[in-house]
């Protein structure tokens, strides 16, 4: 009798999974792709933090195992980048129609220009079998957070202010108006950063050494529990 109930219960959960993925997610523009697989990685940090310096590390160790997801932009291309492999560069009318027919799973504006990760994007890595890697600001963490994607969600700290800061002045870049403003930016993402259950790791990137060796183990834990798991 115990039996048949669990038999019962099995068929019921099937059918709901299948109803589920079937119609519900499409209709709301997640394709089953987005929900199998290997769970994709979330980078987030103020710029200057270091963060692309320790996604190109892990993707220099590990070229077959991950892939970046390529974002969607209305500004202008800069000398060397290449569209479809930097950004995808669009027009401000353009993005906002696919955006309203939601196409994007995270959008967000910065600098008086559009950002944006695609549904499409994030397919295109996993189908390759590869773990997609999205490198996004606070709001699009904010917008994935409440989808059904369920990534892990890293973020990247400088040790200071004083120290990014620093960071920042060495590039060279920034004029000082834009740096004010994206110090301001920095002490809100760093407040978001380090509230308790917004990330699943913290990295304080001031060596980059060992802020590469904290986030490479954990990101392999999680890869080889997941493979335990049975997914893949």
């Amino acid at each position: 009798m115990a039996v048949a109930k669990i038999r019962n219960r099995i068929r019921i959960e099937n059918f709901f999974d299948l109803f589920i993925n079937t119609f519900i997610l499409p209709y709301l523009g997640f394709s089953i792709m987005l929900q199998k697989g290997p769970r994709p990685i979330v980078f987030c940090g103020p710029s200057g933090s270091g963060k692309s310096t320790l996604i190109k590390l892990l993707f220099d160790e590990y070229p077959d195992k991950f892939g970046f997801s390529v974002s969607h932009t209305t500004r202008n291309p800069r000398p060397g980048e290449e569209n479809g492999k930097h950004y995808y560069f669009t027009t401000k009318d353009d993005m906002q129609k696919q955006i309203d027919s939601g196409e994007f799973i995270e959008t967000a504006v910065f600098g008086n220009n559009m950002y944006g990760t695609s549904k499409q994007a994030i397919e295109d890595v996993q189908s390759t079998g590869k773990i997609c890697v999205l490198d996004i600001e606070i709001e699009g963490v904010k917008q994935i957070k409440a989808s059904p994607l369920q990534p892990l969600f890293i973020f990247i700290k400088p040790p200071s202010i004083e120290e990014l800061e620093n960071r920042l002045k060495k590039r060279g870049t920034e004029s000082q108006e834009s740096l004010q403003r994206r110090l301001a930016s920095a002490k809100t993402e760093i407040e978001f950063g380090e509230t308790p259950g917004n990330f699943d790791l913290i990295v304080e990137n001031d060596n980059v050494e060992k802020a590469y060796e904290k986030l490479r183990n954990f990101i392999m834990s999680q890869t080889n529990q997941q493979n335990q798991n049975g997914i893949s």
